[in-house]
């Protein structure tokens, strides 16, 4: 169990409709010249200030190295707020109001007086709350992590909290979390060095989607469904998260990762803990986690014998993605052009424990494929084909469960209806939730949820320690298999399509498909 599970954590955020953060504090946001801060992070400031869910009393510093006031930083905050905001307009008094808690703090991230200086600028704010309940969002390169967290702590801007303590402080770390395990263990090991575990808020922007945390209240208080999720009804289960785009001007940092790393780590394998999970004991933060981790522990080890049956790369060359026409990976900027880093991957995963022994969970994501969606579909074991023997032109197929996280966020559940007319025949149809329809609303963007969480000092959305370094064993475990091995033919793909042959025959080999992602449920 991790360090800081207690009665005192707070309940499951995703549950809880209402919630706002309550303590005034200040969140300080290194890299503020970055487009994370001016796409994302402001804009998701905003929206939480314009519902009310904002501390009555709060400042949002932006550190960076350029030169600029607070007036042009607010302007040019203002404009990515015009461009990238999810409504269509901004309220100039709603505006103005928020931008007054906006400040801008030049300097260096290896400058220790910078740090001094903007300790000296929080004092100046007047509230002690505000100078001493801080957040440090740190939207920066993970190489700079500790020297960042490092500076924070010598000029006693953070320190590990004890319970009781009348301030706090909490550090917001984006991913990529380290490149593989011995990596990972070293950044905890740094942050640790200043921080508790409590206070780390390891970031998976995927946490914060609305159908992701979805997922626990669908199974956990629907009786229908929460009986049928075991081995005994279930025949397989599929996570896809497909992409539209190729790796772009970002050629240099996928040579260093690939897909594996970018993407299976944190995001596919986040989803498939939520969805293979038992129930936790309770809603509090560390209880949801412990069973999380429970759930990757419980994943068959990867030996370099169950790689090479159960795990398939795949690198695009040219093609069309929606009538563009795409270079092949080999020919993107900054990348090698005999280059064998994978940009698709797939992978079969058993979680051997006494709920899904022998249920095969497939694994899939990659760039430059027909449709942008992040779907998990749980196929249900078919009824024995004896009632209806008799007629042929039957076509009964496999229930299904379709969790769709991205875009048109949703739930549909596929079974077999009989189709009008004097002769019995049947045709799969569906019934079907949309957040849209249902409540007509928005479903609120990831970094709302999880800057709220953040501020509010509730970690279960946020990634423990444990959790990243058992998802990185299992990575780390698939890339020693490969050895640098070149890609052979069955593993390239065109832009455009659904990824690589090899990817049709490890389901095939099952005597399975992938279903693809449609362009809306």
């Amino acid at each position: 169990m991790a360090e800081d599970a207690s009665p005192l954590n707070p309940p499951l955020a995703g549950l809880e409709m209402d919630r706002k953060a309550d303590e005034p504090c200040t969140i300080v946001i290194f890299g503020a010249s970055g487009d994370l801060t001016v796409r994302k992070l402001i804009p998701a400031l905003f929206h939480l200030y314009e519902e009310g869910q904002m501390p009555e009393s709060f400042r949002v510093v932006g550190f960076a190295r350029r030169e600029k006031t607070d007036e042009s930083w607010r302007a040019e905050m203002r404009e990515g707020l015009e461009r990238y905001s999810r409504t269509k307009t901004v309220d100039d008094a709603q505006w103005e109001q928020f931008a007054a808690n906006l400040a801008y703090h030049q300097g260096d991230l290896t400058d220790a007086e910078a740090y001094v200086d903007l300790a000296a600028r929080l004092k100046e704010y007047g509230d002690e709350r505000l100078a001493n309940n801080l957040v440090f969002y740190l939207a920066i390169s993970p190489s700079l992590f500790g020297e960042v967290v490092d500076q924070l702590h010598a000029a006693t801007l953070l320190r590990r909290c004890e319970e009781g303590d009348s301030f706090w402080q909490r550090i917001v770390v984006e991913k990529p979390f380290g490149h593989d395990l011995q990596s990972a263990r070293l950044l905890n090991n740094h942050l640790l060095r200043h921080a508790r575990e409590r206070q780390i808020f390891r970031i998976d922007h995927y946490l914060g989607k609305e159908t992701v945390q979805n997922i626990m209240m669908f199974r956990f208080s629907n009786a229908i469904f929460e009986q049928l999720w075991s081995r005994e009804a279930i025949e397989h289960v599929q996570i896809t998260v497909s992409e539209t785009v190729g790796v772009g001007s970002r050629g240099g940092y996928f040579e260093e990762s690939g897909t594996m790393r970018d993407m299976m780590q944190n995001h596919l394998l986040q989803i498939l803990s939520l969805v293979a999970m038992e129930p936790p004991p309770s809603l509090a933060a560390e209880d949801v986690r412990n069973e999380k981790v429970k759930a990757l522990k419980s994943i068959r080890a990867m030996t370099p014998e169950n790689v090479a049956q159960q795990v398939v790369r795949g690198q695009y060359f040219a093609g069309t993605v929606n009538g563009k026409n795409c270079s092949g990976y080999r020919q993107e900027e900054k990348v090698n052009p005999e280059s064998n880093v994978e940009t698709y991957v797939a992978l079969k995963l058993f979680i051997d424990n006494w709920r899904w022994s022998g249920v095969p969970f497939y694994l899939r994501t990659g760039k430059n494929l027909p449709l942008r969606a992040s779907e998990v579909r749980v196929q249900f074991r078919p009824t024995p084909n004896v009632l209806f023997a008799a007629q042929g032109d039957l076509d009964l197929m496999p229930n299904a469960l379709t969790l769709r996280l991205q875009p048109d966020e949703g739930i549909s559940l596929r079974f077999n209806g009989k189709v009008p007319g004097n002769s019995i025949s049947s045709r799969p149809v569906r019934m079907h939730f949309g957040y849209d329809s249902e409540f007509g609303a928005y479903t609120p963007e990831a970094y709302e949820r999880l800057l709220l969480e953040a501020m509010a000092g509730d970690a279960t959305l946020f990634i423990r320690r444990d959790e990243v370094e058992t998802a990185w064993q299992i990575v780390d475990d698939i890339r020693a298999a490969w050895g640098g091995q070149p890609l052979t033919n069955h593993e390239f793909y065109a832009a455009g399509t659904w990824g690589p042959v090899a990817a049709e025959d490890l389901l095939a080999q099952d005597g399975y498909t992938w279903h693809d992602p449609q362009p809306a449920l």
